[in-house]
């Protein structure tokens, strides 16, 4: 088994937690994190704000098999589906960590790393610009803490704001928790949103960098599997639960903090 990497900003969730990814089948969650559905809820502008939550999914059963292939009949848990489906379930995402691949973005008093194969099309990174121009001009006080927001908005993980002094990045301070992602703006569903820093490993032992939060594929064409590449937006995937937004799930300001 290779050694877990922790990803700068995360801490390793309780021993209890952690999910498998069945090489031809669901993912397996162990240790009964909370789980249920989250809304990608607009602003007056109609561009990506927050998250409400919705509906909640039980999780008592150990382990908890959750469809990774879009085509179960008991979403968000699998059924058995995934033997007759066409998908390739082939776990394409590259083995290891890699920071190398990171684009990043100085400004005035933030830096923003990129990390473009994690993109989930969740667009929190659009209003007021972009995340990218508010840490070009992160000299001014309101661009700084708008491009802090959007980077630790966004679930995939792509984005993620430092600051250039300490050297830490801004994250939120998640539980371990999932979160099934519905996009109403586009009708569409997306990924299995992670948080909180719950391991994640494939049935031959190997495991994924540990991360805040990360999403994983749930409609089984993604190209970056198990990782969540946005392909459920251009397919238009609805996973037809019946649940809709009540109240929102993240803090207001995410925290300078390294673990």
């Amino acid at each position: 088994m290779s050694d877990r990497k922790i990803e700068t900003g995360s801490r390793r969730a309780e021993e209890r937690f952690s999910i498998t990814v069945c090489e031809k089948g669901p993912y397996l969650v162990y240790g009964r994190p909370p789980l249920a559905t989250q809304f990608i809820m607009p602003n007056a502008e109609h561009e990506s704000w927050d998250f409400q939550q919705g509906r909640s999914y039980p999780t008592e059963a150990e382990p908890t098999a959750l469809c990774r292939c879009g085509a179960s009949k008991r979403k968000p848990y699998c059924d058995g589906s995934h033997t007759s489906a066409e998908w390739d379930p082939t776990l394409t995402a590259p083995d290891e960590a890699v920071p190398d691949r990171a684009e990043e973005i100085r400004g005035e008093t933030l830096t923003l790393t990129d990390r473009a194969q994690f993109c989930v099309f969740a667009r929190f990174c659009h209003p007021a610009g972009d995340a990218w121009t508010l840490t070009e001009h992160s000299d001014d006080p309101t661009s700084r803490r708008l491009a802090i927001r959007e980077a630790s908005m966004c679930p995939g993980g792509r984005l993620t704001a430092w600051d250039p002094i300490s050297g830490k990045p801004y994250e939120f301070r998640f539980e371990p928790s999932l979160g099934l992602i519905e996009d109403p703006a586009i009708g569409c569903s997306g990924g299995v949103w992670v948080r909180g820093g719950i391991p994640l490993r494939r049935e031959d032992g190997h495991s994924y960098e540990i991360r805040n939060r990360m999403v994983l594929c749930r409609c089984g064409q993604s190209a970056n599997k198990p990782y969540c590449d946005g392909t459920h937006a251009a397919v238009k995937w609805q996973d037809g639960l019946d649940s809709t937004p009540a109240a929102e799930a993240l803090p207001e300001e995410a925290c300078e903090e390294t673990y």
